[in-house]
């Protein structure tokens, strides 16, 4: 690609991986945008740390190959890039390193943790627009790991910055 700008999105229109010209504000074309945010939250999240943590990249790639997916409307929304199990046992190590949750805890702590907490609310509203685009179980299934590899994250960057997790005081209403 010699340019960035192609100028053929000027009138509100984008291409799909098919060639198919569809509105900017079509659900499928919002969907992929979030991925993308949410993909760039990840690398900001990422950006905090001392060193990267592997997994983020690894997720980084798998985001935009589900873009990929999302991008074409002919494409089987499955595949291996969608992989919930290596995410289980990613989340199943750390949580391994934790203490147990007895309460909700307030998303906070450290920055690096703190922006992993963002992209994991991010990820929950981009899982809420897949429910709407009536996207295939296994891309909500994906998504729906991908926040709980976040919020363990965060959990586990907190730890090992000797921060602990603030429990969520609920407020009386006896006041």
């Amino acid at each position: 690609m010699a340019r960035i700008y192609t100028k053929g999105g000027d009138k509100g229109e984008t291409s799909l991986s098919n060639g198919q010209r569809v509105s900017k504000s079509a659900s499928r074309v919002c969907l992929y945008g979030e991925v993308d945010e949410l993909n760039s939250c990840l690398g900001l999240a990422n950006s905090m740390m001392k060193e990267p943590v592997q997994m983020v990249l690894i997720l980084q790639s798998r985001l935009f190959d589900l873009g990929a997916i999302l991008a074409n409307p002919d494409a089987e929304q499955s595949g291996s890039c969608l992989d919930v199990d290596y995410l289980e046992a990613e989340i199943d190590k750390m949580t391994a390193d934790l203490p147990e949750l007895k309460n909700f805890i307030l998303p906070a702590g450290c920055s690096a943790a703190s922006a992993f907490h963002v992209a994991r609310s991010v990820c929950r509203r981009v899982e809420r627009s897949a429910v709407n685009d009536d996207c295939s179980d296994e891309v909500i299934k994906f998504l729906n790991r991908i926040s709980d590899y976040l919020f363990t994250l965060a959990r586990f960057v907190n730890r090992q910055n000797g921060v602990e997790d603030i429990g969520w005081e609920k407020q009386s209403h006896d006041r």
